[in-house]
Protein backbone atom coordinates (compact mmCIF):
# COMPACT_ATOMS: atom_id res chain seq x y z
CA UNK A 1 0.00 0.00 0.00
CA UNK A 2 1.12 3.65 -0.34
CA UNK A 3 0.63 7.27 0.51
CA UNK A 4 0.24 9.95 -1.24
CA UNK A 5 1.71 13.70 -1.38
CA UNK A 6 0.55 16.83 -3.51
CA UNK A 7 3.83 19.08 -3.48
CA UNK A 8 3.23 22.56 -4.54
CA UNK A 9 1.01 21.73 -7.39
CA UNK A 10 -1.00 23.82 -10.05
CA UNK A 11 -3.05 22.97 -12.67
CA UNK A 12 -3.81 25.47 -15.59
CA UNK A 13 -6.07 24.79 -18.72
CA UNK A 14 -5.10 27.79 -21.00
CA UNK A 15 -5.14 31.12 -18.76
CA UNK A 16 -7.54 29.78 -16.19
CA UNK A 17 -5.55 28.74 -13.38
CA UNK A 18 -7.95 25.86 -11.42
CA UNK A 19 -5.50 24.08 -8.67
CA UNK A 20 -3.63 26.51 -6.96
CA UNK A 21 -0.71 25.64 -4.66
CA UNK A 22 -2.15 22.32 -3.30
CA UNK A 23 0.08 20.32 -0.70
CA UNK A 24 -1.23 17.55 1.28
CA UNK A 25 -0.31 14.22 2.39
CA UNK A 26 -2.35 11.08 2.34
CA UNK A 27 -1.14 8.56 4.70
CA UNK A 28 -1.15 4.72 3.91
CA UNK A 29 -4.49 3.22 4.75
CA UNK A 30 -5.84 6.71 5.55
CA UNK A 31 -9.41 7.28 3.91
CA UNK A 32 -9.47 10.97 2.48
CA UNK A 33 -12.27 13.01 1.00
CA UNK A 34 -12.32 16.26 -1.62
CA UNK A 35 -15.02 17.76 -0.74
CA UNK A 36 -16.31 21.62 -2.08
CA UNK A 37 -18.66 23.00 -4.47
CA UNK A 38 -19.34 22.48 -8.28
CA UNK A 39 -15.86 23.63 -10.05
CA UNK A 40 -13.40 23.77 -7.07
CA UNK A 41 -10.90 21.60 -8.72
CA UNK A 42 -11.81 18.04 -6.05
CA UNK A 43 -12.24 16.38 -9.44
CA UNK A 44 -8.86 17.37 -11.46
CA UNK A 45 -6.95 17.03 -8.58
CA UNK A 46 -8.01 13.30 -8.09
CA UNK A 47 -7.51 13.26 -12.27
CA UNK A 48 -4.17 14.26 -11.86
CA UNK A 49 -3.21 11.87 -9.33
CA UNK A 50 -4.81 8.96 -11.23
CA UNK A 51 -2.24 10.59 -14.55
CA UNK A 52 -5.71 11.61 -16.65
CA UNK A 53 -4.73 15.01 -16.24
CA UNK A 54 -1.12 16.36 -16.81
CA UNK A 55 0.22 18.72 -13.79
CA UNK A 56 1.16 22.20 -14.80
CA UNK A 57 3.68 22.48 -11.97
CA UNK A 58 4.78 20.77 -9.23
CA UNK A 59 5.22 17.32 -7.52
CA UNK A 60 2.36 14.20 -7.10
CA UNK A 61 4.02 10.98 -5.15
CA UNK A 62 2.67 7.64 -4.40
CA UNK A 63 4.77 6.30 -1.87
CA UNK A 64 8.27 7.42 -2.26
CA UNK A 65 7.69 7.51 -6.25
CA UNK A 66 7.32 11.07 -8.00
CA UNK A 67 4.06 9.88 -10.79
CA UNK A 68 4.25 13.48 -12.65
CA UNK A 69 5.70 11.17 -16.10
CA UNK A 70 4.53 7.94 -14.85
CA UNK A 71 1.41 6.81 -17.31
CA UNK A 72 -2.01 5.61 -15.51
CA UNK A 73 -1.21 2.05 -16.20
CA UNK A 74 1.73 2.03 -14.00
CA UNK A 75 1.02 3.97 -11.24
CA UNK A 76 -0.78 1.08 -9.07
CA UNK A 77 -4.02 3.16 -9.13
CA UNK A 78 -7.53 2.04 -9.32
CA UNK A 79 -10.45 4.34 -10.33
CA UNK A 80 -14.21 4.18 -10.02
CA UNK A 81 -15.46 6.50 -11.83
CA UNK A 82 -19.19 8.74 -11.68
CA UNK A 83 -20.50 6.73 -14.20
CA UNK A 84 -20.24 3.25 -13.87
CA UNK A 85 -18.48 2.61 -17.36
CA UNK A 86 -19.41 -1.05 -17.49
CA UNK A 87 -19.13 -3.15 -20.85
CA UNK A 88 -22.81 -3.45 -21.38
CA UNK A 89 -21.63 -6.71 -23.81
CA UNK A 90 -19.79 -8.50 -21.08
CA UNK A 91 -21.28 -10.28 -17.92
CA UNK A 92 -20.61 -9.14 -14.59
CA UNK A 93 -17.69 -11.76 -14.31
CA UNK A 94 -16.14 -10.32 -17.41
CA UNK A 95 -16.08 -6.72 -16.79
CA UNK A 96 -14.60 -7.36 -13.47
CA UNK A 97 -11.89 -9.54 -14.59
CA UNK A 98 -11.35 -7.58 -18.27
CA UNK A 99 -8.16 -5.28 -16.88
CA UNK A 100 -6.49 -8.72 -15.60
CA UNK A 101 -7.18 -10.44 -18.88
CA UNK A 102 -5.15 -7.29 -20.16
CA UNK A 103 -2.52 -7.33 -17.71
CA UNK A 104 -2.29 -11.19 -19.03
CA UNK A 105 -2.95 -12.29 -15.15
CA UNK A 106 -2.95 -16.42 -14.89
CA UNK A 107 -6.48 -17.04 -15.59
CA UNK A 108 -6.74 -19.47 -12.17
CA UNK A 109 -5.31 -15.66 -10.35
CA UNK A 110 -8.62 -13.69 -12.00
CA UNK A 111 -10.94 -16.43 -11.29
CA UNK A 112 -9.74 -16.57 -7.64
CA UNK A 113 -9.70 -12.29 -7.32
CA UNK A 114 -13.09 -12.13 -9.06
CA UNK A 115 -14.63 -14.09 -6.72
CA UNK A 116 -13.09 -13.06 -3.24
CA UNK A 117 -14.22 -9.32 -4.12
CA UNK A 118 -17.67 -10.48 -5.74
CA UNK A 119 -17.62 -12.45 -2.34
CA UNK A 120 -16.77 -8.83 -0.63
CA UNK A 121 -19.53 -7.47 -2.18
CA UNK A 122 -22.04 -9.64 -2.31
CA UNK A 123 -22.40 -10.16 -5.91
CA UNK A 124 -21.61 -14.16 -6.22
CA UNK A 125 -24.93 -14.26 -7.67
CA UNK A 126 -25.23 -12.04 -10.35
CA UNK A 127 -21.43 -12.96 -11.77
CA UNK A 128 -23.80 -14.37 -15.20
CA UNK A 129 -25.76 -11.18 -15.25
CA UNK A 130 -25.16 -8.26 -17.93
CA UNK A 131 -25.02 -4.94 -16.31
CA UNK A 132 -28.79 -4.05 -17.95
CA UNK A 133 -29.87 -7.31 -15.74
CA UNK A 134 -28.61 -5.05 -12.91
CA UNK A 135 -30.06 -2.20 -10.15
CA UNK A 136 -27.77 0.89 -10.07
CA UNK A 137 -26.60 0.07 -6.92
CA UNK A 138 -25.05 -3.49 -7.93
CA UNK A 139 -23.71 -1.87 -10.99
CA UNK A 140 -22.02 0.45 -8.93
CA UNK A 141 -20.68 -2.35 -6.54
CA UNK A 142 -19.40 -4.38 -10.17
CA UNK A 143 -17.71 -0.96 -10.79
CA UNK A 144 -16.29 -1.27 -7.03
CA UNK A 145 -15.16 -4.67 -7.57
CA UNK A 146 -13.57 -4.37 -11.08
CA UNK A 147 -11.05 -1.57 -9.33
CA UNK A 148 -10.54 -4.32 -5.78
CA UNK A 149 -9.61 -7.17 -8.14
CA UNK A 150 -6.77 -4.73 -9.80
CA UNK A 151 -5.35 -4.81 -5.78
CA UNK A 152 -3.90 -1.39 -6.33
CA UNK A 153 -1.96 0.07 -3.55
CA UNK A 154 -4.49 3.24 -4.12
CA UNK A 155 -8.41 4.03 -4.73
CA UNK A 156 -9.66 6.63 -6.35
CA UNK A 157 -13.14 6.91 -6.30
CA UNK A 158 -14.82 10.75 -8.23
CA UNK A 159 -18.46 10.79 -7.22
CA UNK A 160 -19.35 7.10 -7.38
CA UNK A 161 -22.89 7.47 -5.66
CA UNK A 162 -23.58 10.60 -7.21
CA UNK A 163 -26.41 8.28 -9.83
CA UNK A 164 -28.16 6.49 -6.70
CA UNK A 165 -31.51 7.29 -4.85
CA UNK A 166 -30.99 9.17 -1.55
CA UNK A 167 -31.38 5.86 0.77
CA UNK A 168 -29.22 3.66 -1.40
CA UNK A 169 -26.59 6.12 -0.89
CA UNK A 170 -26.59 5.69 2.71
CA UNK A 171 -26.17 2.28 2.85
CA UNK A 172 -23.82 2.33 -0.08
CA UNK A 173 -21.65 5.00 1.44
CA UNK A 174 -21.89 2.74 4.50
CA UNK A 175 -20.83 -0.69 2.85
CA UNK A 176 -17.06 1.54 1.09
CA UNK A 177 -16.38 2.61 4.47
CA UNK A 178 -16.46 -1.16 5.99
CA UNK A 179 -14.87 -1.84 2.47
CA UNK A 180 -12.40 0.28 3.57
CA UNK A 181 -11.80 -1.40 6.57
CA UNK A 182 -11.47 -4.55 5.84
CA UNK A 183 -9.10 -4.22 2.70
CA UNK A 184 -6.75 -1.48 4.49
CA UNK A 185 -5.88 0.25 1.33
CA UNK A 186 -5.32 3.99 0.99
CA UNK A 187 -8.67 5.81 -0.34
CA UNK A 188 -9.20 9.33 -1.82
CA UNK A 189 -12.99 10.11 -2.39
CA UNK A 190 -14.07 13.12 -4.23
CA UNK A 191 -18.00 14.05 -3.60
CA UNK A 192 -19.77 17.26 -3.11
CA UNK A 193 -22.00 15.93 -0.47
CA UNK A 194 -20.62 17.29 2.74
CA UNK A 195 -22.26 14.77 4.34
CA UNK A 196 -20.99 11.80 2.68
CA UNK A 197 -17.52 13.43 3.58
CA UNK A 198 -18.46 13.96 7.17
CA UNK A 199 -19.44 10.54 7.58
CA UNK A 200 -16.67 8.81 5.77
CA UNK A 201 -13.61 10.16 5.83
CA UNK A 202 -10.54 9.81 8.57
CA UNK A 203 -9.64 13.59 7.16
CA UNK A 204 -11.48 16.01 5.03
CA UNK A 205 -9.83 18.34 2.27
CA UNK A 206 -12.17 21.15 1.83
CA UNK A 207 -11.45 23.16 -1.60
CA UNK A 208 -12.60 26.47 -2.93
CA UNK A 209 -11.64 27.83 -6.07
CA UNK A 210 -9.13 25.27 -6.40
CA UNK A 211 -7.35 26.24 -2.83
CA UNK A 212 -7.23 23.93 -0.32
CA UNK A 213 -8.99 25.78 2.23
CA UNK A 214 -7.97 23.06 5.94
CA UNK A 215 -7.45 19.72 5.56
CA UNK A 216 -8.76 18.00 9.19
CA UNK A 217 -10.94 15.32 10.41
CA UNK A 218 -14.21 15.74 10.22
CA UNK A 219 -14.81 16.76 14.05
CA UNK A 220 -12.14 19.73 13.41
CA UNK A 221 -14.12 21.31 10.65
CA UNK A 222 -16.97 21.40 12.42
CA UNK A 223 -15.89 22.66 15.95
CA UNK A 224 -12.76 24.59 14.79
CA UNK A 225 -13.52 25.65 11.05
CA UNK A 226 -10.19 27.67 9.99
CA UNK A 227 -12.24 30.16 7.44
CA UNK A 228 -15.87 31.36 7.11
CA UNK A 229 -15.48 29.29 3.35
CA UNK A 230 -14.98 25.97 5.43
CA UNK A 231 -17.59 27.00 8.15
CA UNK A 232 -20.57 27.66 6.02
CA UNK A 233 -19.91 24.28 3.69
CA UNK A 234 -20.38 22.16 6.47
CA UNK A 235 -23.18 21.24 8.32
CA UNK A 236 -26.36 21.06 7.07
CA UNK A 237 -27.90 23.75 7.11
CA UNK A 238 -25.09 26.09 6.84
CA UNK A 239 -24.14 28.21 9.55
CA UNK A 240 -25.41 31.32 10.01
CA UNK A 241 -22.93 34.40 9.49
CA UNK A 242 -24.52 38.32 11.00
CA UNK A 243 -22.59 41.39 10.18
CA UNK A 244 -21.58 42.60 13.38
CA UNK A 245 -19.10 45.18 15.71
CA UNK A 246 -17.79 43.45 19.04
CA UNK A 247 -18.29 45.81 22.14
CA UNK A 248 -17.24 46.44 25.42
CA UNK A 249 -19.35 47.62 27.92
CA UNK A 250 -18.05 47.64 31.86
CA UNK A 251 -17.12 43.83 32.17
CA UNK A 252 -19.26 42.78 29.21
CA UNK A 253 -17.81 41.61 25.72
CA UNK A 254 -21.22 42.01 23.61
CA UNK A 255 -21.70 41.09 19.75
CA UNK A 256 -23.37 43.95 18.19
CA UNK A 257 -25.71 43.17 14.64
CA UNK A 258 -27.58 46.25 14.90
CA UNK A 259 -30.40 43.55 15.16
CA UNK A 260 -29.82 41.93 18.00
CA UNK A 261 -27.20 42.13 21.30
CA UNK A 262 -25.31 39.39 22.06
CA UNK A 263 -22.87 38.56 25.25
CA UNK A 264 -20.24 36.71 25.16
CA UNK A 265 -18.28 34.02 27.52
CA UNK A 266 -15.84 35.36 29.55
CA UNK A 267 -13.79 32.54 29.03
CA UNK A 268 -13.68 34.33 25.72
CA UNK A 269 -12.68 38.00 26.28
CA UNK A 270 -8.54 37.21 25.98
CA UNK A 271 -9.14 35.77 22.54
CA UNK A 272 -11.26 38.44 20.87
CA UNK A 273 -9.94 41.22 22.47
CA UNK A 274 -7.91 42.84 20.08
CA UNK A 275 -11.33 43.02 18.01
CA UNK A 276 -13.14 45.32 20.32
CA UNK A 277 -14.75 48.00 18.41
CA UNK A 278 -14.45 46.58 15.25
CA UNK A 279 -16.51 44.86 12.68
CA UNK A 280 -16.63 41.40 12.67
CA UNK A 281 -18.67 38.18 11.15
CA UNK A 282 -20.51 36.64 14.34
CA UNK A 283 -21.31 32.49 13.76
CA UNK A 284 -23.94 30.14 15.13
CA UNK A 285 -25.14 27.32 13.66
CA UNK A 286 -29.01 26.55 13.30
CA UNK A 287 -28.86 23.42 15.57
CA UNK A 288 -26.97 25.86 18.49
CA UNK A 289 -30.08 27.86 18.49
CA UNK A 290 -32.88 26.61 20.71
CA UNK A 291 -36.56 27.45 21.41
CA UNK A 292 -35.93 28.56 25.68
CA UNK A 293 -38.10 26.15 26.74
CA UNK A 294 -36.63 22.94 25.41
CA UNK A 295 -32.75 24.64 25.25
CA UNK A 296 -30.13 21.55 26.48
CA UNK A 297 -28.96 22.23 30.27
CA UNK A 298 -25.33 23.43 30.37
CA UNK A 299 -25.31 26.14 27.34
CA UNK A 300 -24.77 29.95 27.52
CA UNK A 301 -27.73 30.46 26.01
CA UNK A 302 -28.57 34.58 24.88
CA UNK A 303 -31.70 35.93 24.16
CA UNK A 304 -33.23 36.79 20.24
CA UNK A 305 -36.50 37.79 18.94
CA UNK A 306 -37.56 36.79 15.84
CA UNK A 307 -40.21 36.58 13.02
CA UNK A 308 -41.27 33.46 11.33
CA UNK A 309 -40.74 33.22 7.91
CA UNK A 310 -41.18 29.32 6.96
CA UNK A 311 -41.51 26.61 9.24
CA UNK A 312 -40.19 23.00 7.83
CA UNK A 313 -40.70 19.89 10.01
CA UNK A 314 -38.38 17.01 9.71
CA UNK A 315 -39.81 14.87 12.16
CA UNK A 316 -36.93 14.73 14.35
CA UNK A 317 -36.64 18.25 13.83
CA UNK A 318 -38.27 21.73 12.86
CA UNK A 319 -36.33 24.09 10.75
CA UNK A 320 -37.23 28.12 11.49
CA UNK A 321 -36.22 30.60 8.77
CA UNK A 322 -36.40 33.59 10.84
CA UNK A 323 -35.93 37.25 10.93
CA UNK A 324 -34.72 39.34 13.65
CA UNK A 325 -34.99 42.71 12.11
CA UNK A 326 -32.46 42.75 9.14
CA UNK A 327 -31.05 39.65 9.61
CA UNK A 328 -32.23 36.73 8.32
CA UNK A 329 -31.24 32.99 9.44
CA UNK A 330 -32.30 29.14 10.28
CA UNK A 331 -32.88 27.65 13.67
CA UNK A 332 -33.11 23.99 14.24
CA UNK A 333 -35.43 23.55 17.26
CA UNK A 334 -37.10 20.98 19.25
CA UNK A 335 -39.60 19.88 17.41
CA UNK A 336 -41.70 19.86 20.20
CA UNK A 337 -41.92 23.68 19.73
CA UNK A 338 -45.62 24.82 18.56
CA UNK A 339 -45.02 27.48 15.96
CA UNK A 340 -46.66 28.89 13.03
CA UNK A 341 -45.68 31.25 10.35
CA UNK A 342 -45.99 34.81 11.50
CA UNK A 343 -45.18 34.05 14.82
CA UNK A 344 -43.14 36.43 16.82
CA UNK A 345 -40.96 33.98 18.59
CA UNK A 346 -37.93 33.87 21.49
CA UNK A 347 -35.09 31.82 20.65
CA UNK A 348 -31.47 31.81 22.28
CA UNK A 349 -27.90 31.24 20.76
CA UNK A 350 -25.70 28.81 22.49
CA UNK A 351 -22.39 30.94 23.13
CA UNK A 352 -20.36 28.38 23.92
CA UNK A 353 -20.60 27.24 20.55
CA UNK A 354 -20.41 30.63 18.58
CA UNK A 355 -17.34 31.45 16.48
CA UNK A 356 -16.28 34.91 15.28
CA UNK A 357 -14.13 35.85 11.79
CA UNK A 358 -12.16 38.69 10.55
CA UNK A 359 -14.51 41.08 8.36
CA UNK A 360 -11.79 41.74 6.12
CA UNK A 361 -9.52 38.05 5.80
CA UNK A 362 -12.84 35.72 6.55
CA UNK A 363 -10.16 33.88 9.17
CA UNK A 364 -11.77 32.65 12.83
CA UNK A 365 -10.67 34.90 15.06
CA UNK A 366 -9.05 32.11 18.06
Amino acid sequence: MASVSYKNVYKRFGDVQVITDLNMEVADKEFVVFVGPSGCGKSTSLRMLAGLEEISEGEILIGDRVVNDVPPKDRDIAMVFQSYALYPHMSVYDNMAFGLKLRKTPKAEIDKRVKEAAAILGLEGLLDRKPKALSGGQRQRVAVGRAIVREPAVFLMDEPLSNLDAKLRVTARAEISKLHKRLGTTFIYVTHDQVEAMTMGDRIAVLSDGILMQIDTPRNLYNVPDNQFVAGFIGSPSMNFFNATLVKEENKMIVDSGDFRVEVPEDRHDMYSAYVGKEVVFGVRPEHTHAPEFAPPGIIPQPVKADVEVVELLGHELHLFCNAGKSTFVATVDPRMMVNVGNKIDLVFDMNSMHLFDKDTEKAIR
